[in-house]
């Protein structure tokens, strides 16, 4: 060992640099970090793309009626909202999507709808994972109003169009 505590053995020094290096490709990537020393800018870009186009169709999957209500400007809106922001999952994407998109003033009826069942279904911080809630809760989003009673939500009011 030297005294900074790093191994004297060249093997562990080289796992310990190729493993910094992969964090810094997968910060590229994912995350919105700079671009590693060695790899071309036009292809990590496009690697980039697809994966934000693949992380659109996840979040999509699990908020069918907020990318509905987008239609062909979902994935335009979810990768520009997604670029330099590391994926929580596609729910919490989602959800994390649904609520900026609200507080523009941006979100469409049928995610209001959405996103309104969510919210009187779960409890959800924006850190934590959602957990769903045990008493009963009300959701309001853009004029839609859900209600959760006995661990049934129903939609009461739509969202104003």
């Amino acid at each position: 060992m030297t005294p900074a505590g790093v191994p004297d053995d060249p093997a562990a020094r080289a796992v310990g640099s190729l493993a910094s290096r992969q964090a810094e490709l997968v910060a590229a990537l994912v995350a919105g970090g700079a671009p590693p020393a060695g790899f071309a800018p036009g292809p990590l870009a496009a690697t980039r793309a697809a994966l934000l186009r693949k992380r659109a169709g996840e979040v999509a999957r699990h908020w069918p009626l907020l990318a509905a209500g987008l239609g062909p400007a979902w994935p335009t809106v979810f990768t520009e909202w997604a670029a330099g922001r590391p994926t929580g999952g596609g729910l919490r994407d989602g959800w994390d999507l649904a609520r900026a998109l609200h507080a523009r003033t941006a979100l469409p009826a049928l995610g209001a709808e959405e996103l309104a069942v969510r919210e009187a279904e779960f409890r959800y911080d924006g850190h934590r994972a959602p957990r769903r809630r045990r008493s009963p809760a009300l959701g309001r989003v853009g004029g839609a109003l859900a209600v959760q009673v006995a661990g049934r939500v129903r939609l009461l009011r739509p969202a104003r169009p």
